[in-house]
């Protein structure tokens, strides 16, 4: 999915190949250098093969400055002042999306609780909700563990975020309505990972340890989004990331709800985390569309270069101690599981699209902000297309799936069809 970065579209526009025809020695401008073509020699050969790649790593380098340039200007006073600026929108119609703590569910509202039962209700309870998980197929429950490992990794969520210029909590207690958000949406994602957990060790059907040792892995592996420290890209990618993780519980609920599996306890934590991130993505849609009309040359190309390099789930350093193409792994089970598609990552691209009017951006763009509109906006029927092209190869090459074993889930085997 990683591409060129949008910033070196000029640049590779100035330096394309062509033919000189002003000299009389066999020579040619390739990536902007002139280079002597000596024929019919082997050390001819050798040198002009040495300039074009001298040549090619110089286009190399210049592309690198041209967007270490671009990152820096996100960084600049007057990108980052219209951050400050926008504090008071944020505190009127970003903070009211945060639950005062009274209104918010916690996780056992959602599953047995002793308090609530006593002790034979809970135990009781217990063994309904382990009878009804016997029931969901082991793919169903690796995607789970996916989904669950990807918000307990939230410590790497909020430093990344502490992090932006701008907007983050420097001292941990800023009361800046930027710092009161961080926080506010921390809280409510925390319990995400706690109720997700809390299934998971009352149902039966997991090895805990290995989980909680996938989760250690995790956060201790860290997450670098690039650029760091750009609030424009930073949000971006929240929005995005936010949407993918409401459509994947979502799309578990659904799968093991009364019409799939007939897990009622998991289709209820399940659709209750996804109305969750329904609303944390609102905020971040909502915050990127603000940035789209104060700036919009610079907040389209940041949506493009971040849609350029594709969006990765966070959960990419995925490790189970064993497998280093586990991610790829997961992606694959997810895709034939369900739960999360290249269908689904192509519609949200296309809800974004919608919710920031892109296509009606055109005061205020560059040349540059207008080509990133553009590749925006095609870019659905691309991964159509790509998608397309993938099946077609996949029928013609006749792979067949492999079984693998998965420790969390006591190394029972899934297949999985691997690209």
């Amino acid at each position: 999915m990683a591409a060129t970065a949008t910033m070196a579209m000029p640049l590779a526009n100035r330096l394309r190949c062509k033919p000189n025809t002003n000299s009389s020695s066999p020579s040619r401008t390739l990536f902007g250098r002139r280079v002597t073509m000596i024929s019919n020699s082997r050390w001819g050969s050798a040198v002009s093969g040495s300039a074009i790649m001298s040549a090619a790593a110089d286009v190399a380098a210049a592309v690198r400055r041209e967007e270490d340039e671009e990152m820096r200007s996100y960084l600049s006073p007057e990108k980052l002042e219209v951050l400050t600026q926008m504090e008071p929108w944020v505190e009127e119609h970003v903070l009211p999306l945060l639950k005062p703590v009274e209104a918010a569910w916690q996780p056992s509202d959602l599953l047995p609780d002793p308090a609530v039962l006593g002790g034979e209700g809970f135990h009781a309870a217990c063994a309904e909700l382990r009878e009804r998980a016997a029931g969901v197929p082991d793919l169903l429950l690796v995607c789970l563990v996916a989904n669950m490992v990807t918000e307990e990794a939230l410590p790497t969520y909020q430093s990344s975020l502490n992090r932006v210029r701008a907007v983050g909590d420097l001292t941990g207690a800023d009361a800046t309505a930027w710092a009161r958000w961080i926080r506010g949406w921390s809280a409510e994602e925390n319990r995400h990972g706690d109720v997700l957990n809390r299934y998971m060790y009352l149902s039966g059907r997991f090895d805990m340890a290995e989980v909680e040792r996938a989760v250690h892995r995790l956060i201790r592996s860290g997450m670098a989004v690039d650029p760091p420290c750009s609030p424009y890209h930073a949000f971006v990618y929240t929005a995005f990331q936010e949407r993918a993780t409401a459509v994947a519980h979502g799309n578990t609920a659904r799968l093991v709800g009364a019409r799939g599996h007939g897990d009622a306890a998991l289709a209820r934590v399940c659709g209750t985390v996804a109305a969750d991130e329904k609303r944390h993505e609102a905020a971040y849609t909502c915050i990127v569309s603000r940035l789209l009309e104060a700036d919009p040359d610079a907040g389209v190309r940041a949506v493009a270069r971040m849609l350029r390099r594709g969006v990765a789930m966070p959960t990419s350093p995925i490790s189970d101690g064993r497998r280093d193409d586990l991610y790829a792994c997961v992606v694959s089970l997810a895709e034939q599981a369900g739960t999360y598609t290249v269908s689904d990552y192509c519609s949200i691209v296309e809800h974004l699209v919608r919710e920031w009017r892109v296509e009606e951006l055109a005061a205020g763009l560059s040349g540059e902000g207008r080509r990133a509109r553009d590749y925006v906006c095609e870019l659905p029927q691309k991964i159509r297309r790509m998608k397309e092209k993938a099946h077609e190869r996949a029928v013609k090459a006749q792979k067949k799936p492999i079984s693998i074993p998965i420790n969390w889930i006591f190394d029972r085997h899934v297949s999985v069809m691997l690209p």
